[in-house]
C-alpha cells in the first residue's frame, strides 16, 4: 500500500508474538501495532516508525491467517453470507521512539453466501494463505465481497486515509502527495 501511494519506506520485521495480547479487538490491534513498532525502534536508524496489525472479526471470533486448507475452508464458511469487521490498529513512533499517534480503524464487510464449490476453488488458488480471514479483497477474493462500509484500503491491510492524516498531524509529513 505504501508503495502504491509513493510513500518511501523500509520494512523491518518485528517478530512480535501475536497470541499473547488480550482485550477487545480494536484495543488488541492497537496494542499489537505498538508492540511491533517498539520492537523495531532500535533498528530504525532515527526514522519514523509505523506499526500496524489487521484482524478479521466475525461475531466474537477473531480470525487470523489460516495454517492449512481446512482452516481456510472453515473461515470462509464462517464468513459466507455474513457481515464481519476488519480492524486495523496502527501507531506512529517519532525518530526518538516516542508514541505520537495510535488508532484503530474498522470497516464492515458483507460477504455473499458461498457455495461449497466456490470455497474449494478459491482455497485452491492459494490466495487465502497469509491473509487474515482467508481472503484478499484486492485479488481473486473480490468476488466474495458483496459490500463494504468504511475504508477499502483498511480491508487490504492499511487505512491509507487515516494514516496520511496522522502523518500530517504529527509532522512526519509536511504535505502529501509528495
Amino acid at each position: 500500500m505504501l508503495q502504491q501511494i509513493a510513500l518511501p519506506f523500509r520494512s523491518l520485521p518485528s517478530h512480535v508474538e501475536e497470541d499473547q495480547i488480550l482485550g477487545e479487538p480494536p484495543a488488541k490491534a492497537v496494542l499489537l501495532a505498538e508492540k511491533k513498532a517498539k520492537a523495531v525502534h532500535a533498528r530504525s536508524e532515527g526514522s519514523w516508525i509505523l506499526g500496524a496489525d489487521t484482524m478479521v472479526v466475525v461475531g466474537e471470533r477473531v480470525l487470523g491467517k489460516p495454517i492449512d486448507h481446512e482452516e481456510a475452508h472453515f473461515m470462509l464458511s464462517l464468513l459466507g453470507g455474513k457481515e464481519h469487521e476488519v480492524i486495523t490498529g496502527f501507531c506512529l513512533l517519532n525518530p526518538l521512539g516516542e508514541m505520537t499517534h495510535s488508532e484503530a480503524v474498522t470497516t464492515l464487510v458483507k460477504m455473499k453466501r458461498l457455495e461449497e464449490k466456490e470455497i474449494n476453488a478459491y482455497v485452491a488458488t492459494g490466495e487465502p494463505f497469509g491473509k487474515a480471514g482467508s481472503y484478499a479483497i484486492q485479488g481473486v477474493g473480490a468476488f466474495l465481497v458483496e459490500s463494504i462500509s468504511g475504508s477499502y484500503t483498511n480491508v487490504v491491510g492499511l487505512p491509507v486515509c487515516a494514516l496520511i492524516k496522522s502523518l500530517l498531524a504529527t509532522g512526519a509529513l509536511k504535505n502529501f502527495p509528495l
